[in-house]
């Protein structure tokens, strides 16, 4: 009998692969894979939280629907929503593969997102739950049922699931993916990728670093996991599109500790040549190696994987004044919007799923702003990041709608607390 802790490892390969569609891994979600705490890691399962827990959210049996009174509350930029609804309510499908024992408790947290959005603004929504397995095909049914039944369809979740979506010409809903698929062809005219994207975040901290360095020369420092490389090469690529040089230095780890003889190498190389700046696509653990070796007075940005958590009594001096772009689920808990909404009691081992249940609060208004919406433009703050979606015809050369979201750059202090900056939301 295999021992518990390889029952997780082998559920979470599973999970690599549906998620992210092998060599191409997801975020803190995209989703997590291969990243500090992601869902590509072996980790304890993680329950719904019971109902003594904040933020429960009973799940509804499957194919229950929610119902609520017609009547609507003003939409993002205070039109009435009641016109773009039949008699009974805008009826928004929730797809997710519940029943697979390597994403459940992916799409749990997405779940309980969603229904906390839901529990917020439920007037005119009504929320069908359509719970599915791993496989593309058993996905591709439930959407064709989905679809039939509903006025739109949140999901699916995996990214084969998304391609396989895709490619199969029967989105015939506004439709709001939640990974992104790997397809070289325009997307469907009505489907909406709301994932959450490594690359993106990493292009956008170029950005940020650039604005603050605009004559800078970059260190890119990063390792050899799939999740590293893909953070330096989205980096790279957009620092030299900005006109900017760098140079990239992996460094080898071992169990989640730097070479000491390849952080002696770098600080030699360093003082020869000093760089303006640092783009870490590291872990928490790993920069605080690095900085403790090379010192603390170059700016550093890095994503959500640098982000050593908000506990006060977790000290990491070596990452105080450290640039982090992540969520403001996660680094702005203090921000009105996000105030508003319960945190989920389900996550227990880092923010990958607290991440996920952001994105579902998200997919839950962007859902609900379509049923106004289906061909239009709109912007909503979500917990996120500053949302923008377009669903008109052209929105994008290939004809596709357009998303973006720019997240939240904050200052890492010692104890936990982070401090907004200029940039993003």
């Amino acid at each position: 009998m295999l021992k518990k802790k390889n029952i997780r490892a082998l559920l979470a390969t599973a999970a690599f692969g549906l998620l992210s569609a092998c060599g191409s891994t997801p975020l803190p979600p995209d989703m997590g894979c291969g990243v500090p705490g992601g869902l590509c890691a072996p980790a304890a399962p993680i329950a719904s939280p019971p109902p003594s827990e904040p933020g429960y959210i009973p799940p509804p049996p499957a194919g229950t629907t929610r119902t609520s009174p017609v009547e609507l509350p003003p939409s993002a930029d205070g039109r009435p929503l009641a016109a773009a609804v039949n008699a009974t309510g805008t009826r928004i499908a929730l797809l997710l593969p519940l029943q697979s024992d390597a994403l459940g408790q992916a799409a749990e947290a997405v779940r309980a997102g969603f229904m906390a959005g839901h529990e917020r603004d439920r007037a005119g929504v009504i929320v069908n739950l359509i719970p599915t397995g791993d496989s593309a095909e058993a996905t591709l049914d439930a959407y064709a049922r989905a679809a039939q039944q509903n006025d739109i369809v949140v999901g699916p979740l995996a990214r084969p699931a998304v391609a396989a979506l895709a490619t199969s010409g029967a989105v015939t809903k506004p439709t709001i993916a939640l990974n992104h698929p790997q397809t070289s062809g325009p997307l469907p005219r009505q489907l909406l990728v709301v994932g959450l994207a490594l690359e993106d975040e990493a292009r956008q901290v170029a950005d940020w670093a650039a604005a603050e360095q605009p004559a800078g020369r970059a260190l890119v420092l990063t390792g050899k996991a799939t999740w590293q490389q893909r953070l330096s090469g989205a980096f790279s690529a957009r620092w030299s599109q900005l006109g900017l040089n760098h140079s990239t230095v992996e460094l080898p780890s071992s169990e989640g500790y730097v070479d000491g003889n390849a952080l002696a190498e770098l600080r030699s190389r360093m003082q020869v040549d000093p760089p303006q700046l640092v783009f870490a696509a590291l872990d928490a653990r790993q920069l605080r190696q690095v900085r403790s070796a090379l010192g603390t007075s170059l700016p550093t940005y890095g994503t959500a994987s640098i982000n050593p958590g908000r506990d006060p009594n977790a000290s990491a001096p070596e990452l105080a004044g450290v640039r982090i772009l992540d969520l403001p689920w996660t680094v702005q808990p203090e921000h009105p919007l996000v105030a508003s909404y319960p945190r989920w009691g389900g996550a227990t081992d880092g923010f990958d799923m607290q991440r996920l249940y952001a994105l579902g609060i998200d997919a839950f208004r962007i859902a609900r702003e379509l049923a106004l919406r289906p061909d239009g433009a709109f912007e909503l703050d979500g917990v996120t990041g500053r949302l923008s979606i377009d669903m008109g015809a052209g929105a994008t050369a290939s004809g596709s709608p357009s998303f973006r979201r720019i997240e939240t750059g904050t200052v890492y202090r010692d104890g936990g607390v982070f401090e907004a900056t200029a940039f993003g939301r």
